[in-house]
């Protein structure tokens, strides 16, 4: 829902120094979502990289025109992006990008899927954005100061009971190694909300919580790509974030609980103590330590 109180928003309303940042990343947001739009429902090459994961021309083409548009406005600017692309991960600013988050839709025509660029500063985020490109809505969240849907404020729901929720979750690439715990918690969540969703792109459902159409979300075994712009939108919008037990969010960590904070401790209690997860294999080495440099 949208916010009664919180301005509009407006590019001169943001620091000066925070002013490139948004507008290079929705104009890249949107380039990304042009070519998504125009490949969408077209014959495409689909290729799998890893069990239950694939990648097809769109995802490329789209990272590709990301990535031309930062590296020429921010050279010095290190990238981390799902289609295996890591520079520069000293860097002071890095950008987190998923170019088409919702591959598997985007492969059936399911039009449900969207583009995902998030830039963090030392390892806290700043700027996150999420585009939906058929339904022309672009989420925007910056650090201290808002987030937005299509410039206008956004507010979580008000929603303070789980029987009455709305929840999103999704299903792991890595399904055969979670499924015990995929199953039972999703069925928890199936008899003690109000409904279960899986949409299918994670970034989407965390910008729904944002805004009021869900009331919670939950997911393990992600990328930071998946996560890092949804969560701060999120966050902006006076959302609660936590891993699985409760404690910090880490967009590294691979456990996402996100709800309006109102019913945050009620999905907890749902999904009880459960095992450490293993790390995300993509994620082992430099990236995570740039971040944490």
């Amino acid at each position: 829902m949208t916010s009664p109180t919180s301005p509009a928003f407006t590019v001169p309303r943001l620091p000066a120094a925070m002013r490139p940042f948004v507008v290079e990343g929705l104009r890249a947001a949107r380039d990304a979502g042009e070519v998504l739009r125009r490949r969408f429902r077209t014959n495409l090459m689909v290729r799998t990289k890893g069990p239950q994961d694939i990648v097809t021309e769109a995802d490329l083409e789209a990272q590709a025109t990301i990535v031309k548009r930062l590296n020429r406005r921010f050279p010095d600017h290190g990238i981390l992006a799902e289609e295996g692309l890591d520079t520069a991960p000293g860097a002071e600013w890095r950008w987190i990008l998923d170019p088409l988050d919702g591959t598997k839709n985007f492969s059936r025509g399911i039009p449900t899927f969207c583009v995902s660029i998030a830039a963090e500063q030392e390892g806290r985020m700043k700027v996150g954005i999420v585009h939906d490109p058929l339904l022309k809505e672009t989420f925007l969240g910056v650090a201290g100061h808002g987030a937005w849907l299509n410039g206008e404020p956004l507010e979580v729901s008000r929603v303070s009971r789980l029987k009455a929720a709305f929840l999103a979750t999704g299903v792991p690439h890595r399904v055969q190694q979670f499924s015990t715990l995929v199953t039972k918690t999703f069925g928890k969540f199936a008899t003690r909300a109000l409904c279960v969703r899986g949409r299918g792109a994670g970034a989407l459902d965390l910008c729904y919580v944002a805004c009021g159409r869900l009331d919670g979300y939950w997911e393990l075994d992600q990328s930071p790509w998946d996560v890092a712009a949804g969560s701060l939108i999120l966050t902006e919008a006076g959302g609660r974030l936590s891993n699985f037990s409760g404690g910090p969010f880490d967009i590294f960590e691979g456990e996402t609980v996100a709800s309006n904070g109102r019913i945050h401790r009620q999905i907890l209690e749902v999904i009880g103590r459960l095992p450490k997860l293993p790390q995300p294999p993509r994620m082992a080495g430099r990236s995570r330590r740039a971040r944490r440099r």
